[in-house]
């Protein structure tokens, strides 16, 4: 049986008929830019996720580049990263002007190392941090490094791409944050039809709103139809996007609550597997989080990961390395480069990681034909 690694076609029995007739209504109407959905979308989004604010943009890269500018980072400052993330949010450093400080991840819950931040930051003196919520859960220490840079009065992102649904301590895991970004690409658990991205805001430490800054970038800098009073660029949410995303919104704790129930059963049955703990290792979340099933993660030696994959392959199941390489070590990063802390855990990691099929309402049987084909590897050792 054919497995794919993600299916994006796995819609409640309704959903297609009402997308037709919103689609419908959009297309009379010519809402294909903002408008009615997008705000209606900003609203709902700031109730789940317990923020002040709510900016939608063209993309979750946009989102980042536009927390950035909002605080003014720039041109010649220092910007720290984790080692392991996507390279959006290397790029986005890059692209607003300023230099990026790696700093290498923790080895037990695969987030930015609490102990390197601080050396990281009384090295360098940042501009800001970014956080990235990993996998689709966070750092056990995320209120520790929250104080951290809230004490040395540096402003941290936390680039939630991966955590819509996550919750952290019994709260949306924005919900404390300073700014968060987010991304809707149709991948993600909360996916819109096309790149879409938001930007969650709370107040900041001088009590300022920075929605009212970011909004304006991301629509050209305007104070007015032709009054421009910012440089910025055009990162609006089109009409469609804003659409589905709010339908979508209506099925999310039935989709959250299958994912949920999937990763717990991959542990559960991966658990039992007849293999070495340092062969193979099943990553859960750090104690206070539930996690959006965003991604199962396993730790597997690199030749067994070798096996495991072709074993896959041959039988078209799907699978991921998310992701395959240290920012540190991608070939267009040495010129942005300033610095990059710790040994090489994320590295490491891009090495051993594999991710199985995971999404909302994927079969029994499909679940059972991956861990077949997983045993079937195993056994063939």
């Amino acid at each position: 049986m054919a497995v794919p690694f993600i299916d994006l076609r796995r819609f409640e029995d309704d959903f297609l008929d009402r997308w037709q007739q919103i689609c419908d209504r959009i297309s009379r109407n010519t809402q294909f830019v903002g408008g009615p959905e997008a705000e209606r979308l900003e609203h709902a989004l700031r109730e789940r996720a317990e923020v002040a604010g709510v900016v939608g943009c063209a993309n979750g890269t946009d989102a980042i580049q536009l927390a950035l500018r909002a605080l003014g980072i720039g041109r010649g400052d220092t910007v720290v990263i984790p080692d392991a993330t996507f390279w959006a949010t290397f790029e986005a450093v890059v692209n607003v002007g300023a230099d990026v400080v790696t700093v290498d991840i923790d080895a037990e819950d695969l987030q930015m190392d609490y102990h390197l931040l601080q050396e990281a930051i009384e090295t360098h003196r940042p501009q800001a941090v970014i956080l990235v919520h990993l996998y689709g859960w966070g750092s056990a220490r995320l209120n520790d490094i929250r104080r951290l840079c809230r004490d040395r009065n540096i402003p941290l992102i936390e680039d939630g791409a991966q955590a819509i649904g996550v919750q952290w301590q019994g709260r949306s895991i924005y919900q404390a944050s300073l700014i968060a970004t987010v991304s809707f690409y149709p991948a993600k658990v909360l996916g819109s039809c096309g790149d879409a991205g938001a930007v969650f805001c709370n107040p900041l430490a001088d009590g300022t709103d920075p929605s009212t800054v970011i909004r304006q970038l991301g629509n050209h800098g305007r104070t007015s139809h032709y009054g421009h009073g910012l440089v910025g660029w055009n990162s609006r949410m089109g009409g469609f996007d804003a659409a589905f995303l709010n339908l979508s919104l209506e099925y999310l704790d039935q989709r959250l609550a299958d994912r949920r129930r999937l990763a717990a059963e991959y542990r559960e049955r991966l658990s039992r597997l007849d293999v070495a703990p340092e062969d193979l290792r099943i990553i859960a979340p750090p104690a206070g989080y539930e996690e959006n099933g965003y991604l199962n993660v396993l730790r597997v030696e690199p030749s067994l990961r070798a096996e495991i994959q072709d074993a896959l392959k041959s039988e078209d199941i799907g699978f991921g390395n998310v992701y395959p390489g240290a920012m540190s070590q991608q070939p267009g990063a040495a010129p942005f480069l300033k610095a990059s802390f710790g040994g090489r855990e994320a590295q490491a990691l891009s090495e051993s990681v594999l991710n199985l099929p995971l999404f909302a309402y994927m079969r029994a049987e499909e679940l059972d034909e991956v861990i077949s084909a997983v045993e079937r590897a195993l056994a063939s050792r």
